[in-house]
């Protein structure tokens, strides 16, 4: 939907509509015809202003990360008391609008035009910065530049997991675990979550992970039945039920 502030700017306005028409329908539903029905213009203004449909999507994905860096600018501590807690918060930010806007990341990401990429070198800066502060605080466990691989590698492959798994089969707890793994890897700092789990739930996968496809004791019916209550174990550690 065109904001008040792209009523009187055409380029904008264009833009903002292939944002929508993206989000909502994919790659696909930007079509020339669309963006310029939904923007209340014809289509010779769109190659008038763009060139053509890879001018537009290099257009929104500056736009992207214009929204995106904002976001970013607005939670930019220059001085921050934690600098290990800073950068789980910079890879969260950066997995949410992944995650919660897929098709504008995916476009974001293969852009290739100078404003996208100028915008792209400004995300690195702010990341740089964070990586140059732990490295002065002294948690750095590689150099900056690896740190830097790490960090972005680590969230970009959060973000392609998850959209790659069926919804039903998206677990939250794979963030964090990969979010955690980034920060044992880069700092010294402890991870916010346990390295090891003992008791119910780890016997229970042990054990679900050992049941045979086959077996001669149980029934068809009873294996389904223990593979299911193993799951439940699995996943809240056999904690009572009140």
């Amino acid at each position: 939907m065109a904001t008040r502030d792209s009523t009187d700017n055409p380029r904008r306005r264009i833009v903002e509509a292939a944002v929508e028409l993206l989000e909502n329908g994919g790659p696909d539903a930007v079509s020339t015809r669309a963006v310029a029905a939904a923007a209340g213009t014809q289509p010779p203004a769109i190659y008038r202003l763009f060139g053509d449909k890879e001018g537009l999507l290099e257009a929104v994905a500056e736009h992207g990360y214009a929204q995106f860096l904002e976001r970013k600018r607005a939670q930019l501590d220059p001085a921050p008391q934690d600098p290990v807690e800073e950068l789980r918060r910079g890879w969260d930010a950066v997995v949410e609008f992944g995650v919660s806007r897929p098709e504008l990341f995916a476009v974001m990401n293969r852009a290739t035009g100078p404003g996208p990429d100028a915008a792209h070198r400004s995300g690195l800066e702010i990341l740089h910065g964070r990586v140059r502060r732990l490295a002065a605080g002294g948690w750095l466990r590689v150099d900056e530049e690896l740190a830097a691989q790490i960090i972005q590698a680590t969230g970009q492959g959060a973000v392609t997991t998850w959209h790659s798994t069926p919804a039903d089969r998206r677990n939250p707890a794979l963030l964090t675990v990969l979010r955690e793994s980034m920060v044992a890897a880069v700092t010294r700092a402890e991870p916010a979550i346990p390295a090891a789990e003992s008791g119910p739930a780890a016997a229970a996968r042990a054990l679900r992970a050992a049941l045979p496809d086959d077996s001669d004791v149980l029934s068809d019916a009873e294996q389904r039945l223990l593979r299911e209550w193993l799951t439940r174990l699995a996943a809240d550690g056999g904690a009572p039920r009140a």
